[in-house]
């Protein structure tokens, strides 16, 4: 009879622990479930089941095959090792002549002077993605549609062979050794931003992701502001917009004046 005395409901001590622990239980839910899930800005309520898997970081359906079947494809270009390879002198020369027709927008040595993007130094495999795309309709330009549905295959090589000859449009590639904006140098892993150098050249660069450094300022904020939108889908596996859609403008400009400002020592942009 003490114990259930010391250790029973009429106890004001074990009263108010009950007690106290249902609200704490109470308030990890709401914050858990319902106000750290509407700070975001994607949020849109789906219902209880959704909320949970949504705090507990899982999919909702692990068999959404019809969902899957429903989205559309990204890109028909399957990125291959041998598109890195260094074209030939006669590739180089014949991807000179074409390029002829895009300097009034990417220049005379592929260093934009406007808000197109340089192409001296890109790695091939990203122009031939990128025109292979454009001509699929697959990345949106009425100019650059237009232009690529021209070209061959062999065209297309010998343009990625002639700007990868070209020098890059930078003074020198990042490093850890200078301040780095943290999205550039960490990302923001609990927003699921990776960090820029993991992928964009200078420390490391992932099979067909662009050279950036050097581009023009208006062009990446544009490009990111895209991907955030959804206007531009043509990254495979959603990887850019997954990037963008939790970026800030704030940092989309952080980033992009940074990158901006690696431009050639001969002034260009």
């Amino acid at each position: 009879m003490r114990e259930s005395g010391t250790f029973g409901w009429s106890n004001p001590i074990v009263r108010r622990s009950v007690v106290g622990l249902v609200l704490l239980a109470l308030g990890s839910a709401l914050v858990g479930f319902i106000w750290l899930p509407s700070a975001q800005a994607d949020f849109s309520a789906q219902g209880l089941w959704a909320s949970i898997c949504r705090a507990a970081g899982v999919p909702t359906n692990w068999n959404n095959d019809s969902a899957a079947k429903a989205r559309p494809t990204a890109t028909n270009v399957v990125l291959d090792r041998s598109m890195t390879r260094e074209g030939s002198n006669d590739a180089v020369g014949r991807g000179a002549t074409l390029a002829l027709n895009c300097t009034m927008c990417h220049g005379a040595q592929g260093a934009s002077k406007s808000d197109a993007p340089n192409l001296a130094g890109q790695y091939p495999e990203v122009v031939i993605k990128q025109l292979k795309d454009y001509q699929s309709g697959k990345r949106g330009s009425p100019i650059m549609e237009a232009l690529a549905k021209r070209l061959s295959e062999k065209d297309i090589n010998d343009l990625a062979a002639y700007y990868a000859y070209l020098p890059k449009a930078r003074t020198a590639p990042t490093t850890y050794d200078e301040s780095l904006p943290a999205l550039v140098r960490v990302g923001a892993p609990l927003r699921n931003i990776a960090p820029c150098v993991s992928c964009h050249g200078g420390i490391d660069q992932k099979l067909g992701a662009p050279w950036i450094e050097g581009m023009p300022k208006e062009y990446l904020v544009q490009q990111l502001k895209a991907f955030r939108s959804g206007e531009r889908r043509n990254d495979s596996q959603a990887q850019m917009r997954s990037i963008a859609i939790p970026m800030t403008d704030a940092e989309i400009e952080e980033v992009a004046v940074f990158y901006a400002r690696k431009s050639s020592t001969g002034g260009e942009n």
